[in-house]
């Protein structure tokens, strides 16, 4: 191919990147036809789609034609290392003209007896996804026309990918939040319960849950956090922080130790991240309540006869702010009968266009010692009603029987 426009390839790519029938194609099936077309239309012998790991930092081949054995292999280039990492980083086209050790870092591609390749970076609304490569085992010279079209192809499949990976993210992440979430609270007597989860319309699925569980010695424990961020690795950290806390529920009695171990596990294993968490335990004998916040809005107390107030608890920093404080503090409530406890997340009450203190107070008064259902529906009435929250909400209600 010469280097001049070449305006048959070019129509001939627009045909092939714009024909309707892909539309109706699963993400593999895209890959495959795109890359034998791609194969056919710019005579070379190999293509090959890697695409960025979750991290970000590794490319992993996804689909090929004409070197499978990369896919089969799980070939994976880090970022800025090699001739597909170099493209990655550059964000640019990268040819080479010799293909050796020097040159590429996986031996496939030399061993393979191909002469040049054609790298070009796939992005989408600004996200590196990928890198679409082609090679030939003949000597040639790729021209700036076929440079331009493989970056359309590249274009093509890397929206394709990127919209799979973000609805992959979103179905995986609700089914890891709905699988955490208890399916129902537990039977405690002299306390019910009831609790409500509504992701946000911006965020969609993110990390937000309550948890309530048995602790011996007659002792509930409750958890509503709040992991920073949204979709499918705020539910992960979430997953990892709830199972966490539970095993050190069981070995320590003080919440604010509790938390403390919490946030020591954050720091050192979930870098970058940040969450809330409020920590309660009820003790069914004394009908005390202990509790710590970290970074956490404080729960309503409503009792029989009396206005309903936040509880008056220090609020240490949250989980992995910076690094595992120590000295976390707890305080002690009574819960007297007929007595309830409101812990929530601040999708509850931040709006972006009112301001906090004036919705918590509108909290504050919707809070009322009545069954812990009814307590329910009444918040979220009141905090919600018919415009859906941007955030994530979760609600536990904890109520004392009355005597």
């Amino acid at each position: 191919m010469d280097d001049g426009q070449n305006p048959e390839l070019r129509l001939r790519v627009l045909e092939a990147i714009t024909d309707s029938a892909l539309l109706e194609f699963q993400l593999d099936k895209l890959f495959e036809v795109l890359l034998w077309r791609v194969r056919e239309l710019f005579a070379v012998d190999t293509v090959t789609v890697l695409l960025a790991d979750a991290s970000g930092e590794q490319l992993v081949a996804r689909a090929s034609s004409g070197l499978d054995e990369e896919v089969f292999q799980g070939v994976r280039v880090v970022v800025g290392t090699g001739f597909a990492g170099e493209v990655a980083q550059r964000r640019e086209p990268v040819r080479v003209e010799h293909v050796d050790e020097s040159t590429v870092v996986n031996p496939l591609l030399w061993e393979r007896g191909l002469r040049v390749l054609l790298g070009v970076p796939m992005t989408a609304q600004g996200d590196l996804v990928g890198v679409l490569h082609v090679g030939s085992t003949a000597p040639r010279r790729f021209s700036d026309t076929e440079v331009e079209l493989l970056q359309l192809v590249a274009d093509r499949l890397a929206v394709a990918a990127h919209m799979h990976r973000s609805q992959s993210e979103r179905a995986a992440a609700a089914v890891l939040q709905d699988s955490l979430l208890p399916s129902h609270l537990p039977a405690t007597e002299g306390w019910e319960m009831a609790a409500r989860y509504v992701p946000g319309t911006d965020s969609g699925v993110g990390g937000d849950w309550y948890d309530v569980f048995h602790l011996p010695g007659g002792r509930v424990g409750l958890v509503i956090g709040d992991v920073v961020g949204s979709g499918l690795a705020a539910a992960i950290v979430m997953g990892r922080l709830r199972s966490a806390l539970r095993a050190y529920a069981l070995e320590f009695a003080d919440p604010a130790e509790v938390l403390g171990k919490l946030d020591r596990k954050a720091s050192h294993f979930e870098a970058n991240t940040m969450a809330t968490v409020a920590y309660a335990v009820i003790d069914t004998a004394t009908h005390r309540m202990d509790l710590a916040l970290a970074g956490h809005l404080p729960p309503v107390l409503a009792v029989p006869g009396m206005e309903a107030g936040f509880v008056d608890v220090p609020v240490g920093p949250p989980l992995g702010y910076h690094l595992a404080v120590s000295g976390r503090r707890a305080a002690q409530v009574d819960v007297p009968p007929g007595a309830l406890v409101a812990l929530y997340t601040d999708g509850l009450v931040e709006r972006r266009e009112a301001n906090l203190d004036e919705r918590l107070e509108q909290l504050r008064q919707a809070v009322s010692p009545t069954p812990s259902e009814t307590a329910c529906v009444r918040i979220m009435a009141t905090m919600v009603g018919s415009t859906p929250a941007t955030d994530d909400i979760a609600l536990l209600a904890v109520r004392r029987c009355p005597e």
